[in-house]
């Protein structure tokens, strides 16, 4: 193992010791002594079987395992709109391998595409918490010993993990739909929403644009946090060897979905080869999660999704631990918008299992974890449809080295993430899309409460000047911490007439946040007291990814002396009412800015 991921992995594990130990103690009582189909009563097996026809004398003989289905079908997003016809596929496909399935609850998808920049954008962040506790309920009846998770996108994903990782003692497999085919290049639709940001296009414009770019069903094409969420759950073993990105409707993803229904049936506790997913997910596979979003540039949502993820199976992770392991793990691919490729042409090239291979040679990942499949090297291989089944393959050289390099010639030596810190607190920065030129700014700051007031003030060009804009009160706590990247555009138009930019915040940017250097998570946030909000317009700040500073250079006495600003009043409408709980009990952004575990013992 190269040493860096090595030291990391070994103080994640003593950091985590006695959390993880309640943790395994707890789905070890699960498993022996917590509620199964068995233990249940006459008339409770009877409401259970009650909606099933076809599967109920097998059922009610417990010949096989029983799947239980959680699904984030809609059709209202591409994403989840795959997913409508996977239920009674896979309870096809589950009698092929002498077990049933049922589908056990649904949990709420959201789209930030859809909310980017308006009121619903406020409750994205707790909808993964929400998904948590819908994952938690449908499997809280004790009627499946095992689960298959369907979903895809940004919360969804990870709210999944977290709340089944409280249910570890089953085996489970996340089951993914694959990204939409090309349709207009992001660069392209990138241009044509900065070109609308100046005035130059109008909204009939910008609309083909952009239905160009999302045309169809299945995940978008960038590498945004959906597909990092896929890219992570490949480098876990949580997936079918190589099911991140085949396409919807293929033969391929059709045949990947059926084998993850047939290797759910080969993995109970009935049999030899036991997987539970409290196992699957330890302290290397979430180092390996870590060293994947590295090494290809993935997105900055999950230094907050992957500490929830691991507090969930007992495990702290922090930044001083992404930053460690950015400085150890290379950069290997570039898919936009850290390059022009978009995930099928990462796809095309190679892929996950050209990296997984890659990094594994290269002793950055750990090879012996528990995987849902078989050995962890069975991930560097690439399926392909043979007959009425897969069989896997090498991936062989890149096929394109402007997308994927090997571990040993790699786009950049670092991974690309940095820890910043100083008298505004500390924050994370992605440099990877950064020119290396900009990863010093400093300027006068110009302060808002409020993402619209920095577009108006764009519009009416009080930032054409070299300026650090910083925005406040957008932590969990505050609004729920929304996702910034309609600021992208007008930050990018001010980039490119050559002012110095930077945008500092205790919010969040979106999974496809780029070339806009972004000091972005500041904690702690400014309504819990954080130093963000102790700056003022004028006050020049400096933003340094090469020593991991961010400062406002005021004098030390006349800092200490602010005052933090007042905080706005909690916004109304649009169901944000309803999540007040939730802001209030919500964790830092390095722990996972979660509030179901907020002062949790494990």
């Amino acid at each position: 193992m190269n040493p860096a991921v090595s030291a990391v992995t070994d103080r994640i594990i003593e950091r985590s010791r006695e959390r993880r130990s309640a943790y395994l103690d707890l789905i070890a009582r699960e498993r022996d002594a917590g509620l199964k189909r068995p233990m249940l009563g006459c008339a409770n097996l009877a409401h259970g079987y009650a909606g099933t026809e076809e599967d109920r004398d097998a059922m009610k003989a417990d010949r096989g395992m029983n799947i239980g289905i959680v699904t984030s079908y809609n059709d209202m997003l591409s994403a989840h709109a795959v997913y409508y016809r996977y239920p009674e596929q896979m309870k096809v496909w589950a009698r092929e391998a002498g077990a049933t399935a049922q589908v056990a609850g649904g949990v709420p998808a959201m789209c930030d595409g859809v909310t980017q920049g308006y009121p619903g954008m406020e409750l994205s962040l707790f909808s993964r918490d929400t998904i948590a506790l819908s994952t938690a309920i449908a499997l809280s009846h004790g009627m499946f010993e095992g689960a298959a998770l369907l979903g895809i996108c940004d919360k969804i994903v990870p709210g999944l993990l977290m709340g089944a990782l409280r249910f570890g003692h089953l085996p489970m497999i996340l089951v993914p739909g694959g990204p939409m085919r090309t349709g207009l290049a992001n660069k392209a639709k990138a241009a044509v929403r900065e070109a609308f940001a100046e005035g130059k296009v109008g909204r009939d414009e910008l609309l083909d644009a952009e239905i160009g770019a999302y045309h169809s069903k299945g995940t978008c094409t960038f590498y945004g946090t959906a597909n990092t969420n896929q890219m992570m759950m490949e480098v876990m073993g949580l997936h079918i060897p190589g099911a991140a990105f085949a396409n919807p409707g293929t033969k391929l993803r059709q045949e990947l979905t059926r084998a993850a229904t047939h290797r759910l049936a080969a993995i109970g506790w009935e049999g030899d080869d036991y997987r539970p997913l409290g196992r699957c997910v330890d302290e290397k596979a979430i180092v390996n999660a870590a060293v994947g979003l590295l090494a290809t540039g993935g997105s900055t949502n999950h230094l907050i999704h992957l500490p929830a993820i691991a507090r969930a199976a007992g495990i702290t992770i922090d930044w001083e631990d992404f930053d460690a392991l950015s400085r150890a793990v290379p950069l290997v691919a570039r898919v936009y918008p850290n390059g022009s490729a978009d995930v099928n042409g990462f796809e095309d090239a190679g892929g996950m299992p050209f990296v997984i291979r890659e990094l594994l040679g290269a002793g950055l990942l750990h090879g012996d974890i528990m995987t849902v499949a078989g050995e962890f090297a069975d991930y560097g291989k690439r399926p392909v449809v043979e007959g009425d089944g897969l069989r896997w393959e090498d991936p062989g050289a890149s096929g394109d080295e402007t997308i994927l390099r090997p571990a040993s010639d790699p786009f950049s030596p670092e991974g690309g993430f940095r820890i910043l810190a100083g008298n505004l607190g500390r924050a994370c920065i992605k440099v990877s899309a950064v020119d290396p030129e900009r990863w010093v700014i400093e300027a006068p700051a110009r302060v808002f409460d409020d993402q619209a007031d920095v577009q108006a003030a764009f519009k009416a060009g009080d930032l054409d000047r070299d300026v650090v804009v910083v925005v406040r009160f957008q932590g969990p706590r505050a609004n729920g911490m929304p996702e910034l990247h309609k600021l992208t555009p007008p930050l990018g138009v001010l980039q490119n007439k050559g002012f110095k930019v930077a945008l500092v915040t205790d919010g969040r940017m979106s999974g496809a946040s780029g070339k806009v250097p972004a000091a972005i998570h500041c904690s702690p946030e400014v309504l819990g007291g954080g130093p963000l909000g102790k700056v003022r317009d004028g006050d020049v700040v400096r933003l340094d990814a090469v020593a991991g500073t961010l400062e406002a250079l005021v004098d030390a006495a006349e800092w200490e002396a602010r005052e933090l600003a007042q905080a706005p009043p909690p916004a109304e409408g649009m169901g944000r009412e309803l999540f007040g709980l939730f802001r209030g009990a919500a964790d830092e952004a390095e722990l996972g800015a979660s509030a179901i575990f907020a002062g949790a013992s494990m």
